[in-house]
């Protein structure tokens, strides 16, 4: 199906349409905070493909005070919304099962939430191990780190890997590894014109629907020039 030797699957928005449920989980923790001026959008917007470190770091720089309980109180939330609600990408089991090489997940989520959305889903196991999370590096998406460290990991070199991401910040990270990005704006939160945005930070292809992935990994074949 493909020449690639590995195909890198973000996880939130790529394998689970989970990220409006990470908004919903957000707003209501920072409700607890006080915080009511950011909106669903807006976190979206800023926050998507961002590890929870990340997005704490920036609130922490924004409102001027820490949030010591944020993250515990997220993650109780945010798994009730999952056991309540959350749903595979449409077509991922299928297409999992279709590839016929290397293949691994590179989120930024910690290993305990990615264990969870995975299992409940049914995917865990026809993932796990190689299941890699922005606490394994320094720096997380956008910085290359991430993607490297997969590629490291499964033994495949940049230039032979894909990366299937719906995040900017995603996109910009396989691009920085030296990786072919294809974009996926088929999870419940992308917008009108969020293909234009993949594409402008360097996504090879986006598509919308993950049936039309194998065309897009045959389209985009790292040595149709070989």
């Amino acid at each position: 199906m493909t020449d690639f030797d590995l195909v890198i699957f973000d996880c939130d928005g790529v394998l689970i349409d989970s990220e409006l449920l990470s908004v919903e989980a957000d707003l209501a923790c920072l409700a607890e905070e006080g915080i009511v001026d950011l909106s669903a959008e807006e976190i979206l917007e800023r926050y998507t493909g961002i590890s929870m470190a990340g997005m704490l770091a920036d609130l922490e720089t924004r409102y001027g005070r820490s949030f010591p309980d944020f993250a515990a109180r997220h993650r109780q939330c945010l798994t009730a919304l999952f056991e309540s609600s959350l749903q595979p990408i449409r077509g991922i089991a299928e297409l999992l099962a279709a590839l016929d090489c290397k293949l691994c997940v590179a989120s930024s989520s910690t290993p305990e939430r990615l264990r969870l959305a995975l299992t409940l889903v049914g995917l865990f196991d026809r993932l796990h191990p190689h299941i890699f999370s922005s606490t394994e590096v320094a720096c997380g998406k956008p910085a290359p780190d991430l993607f490297l460290h997969a590629a490291k990991q499964m033994a495949v070199e940049p230039a032979h890997c894909v990366v299937i991401e719906d995040s900017v910040p995603g996109v910009i990270a396989a691009v920085a590894a030296g990786m072919t990005a294809i974009g996926f704006t088929g999870g419940g939160h992308c917008r009108p014109g969020h293909d234009s945005r993949l594409y402008a930070e360097g996504a090879a292809l986006v598509i919308g629907d993950m049936a039309q992935l194998p065309a897009a990994l045959m389209r985009l074949n790292p040595r149709a020039e070989a």
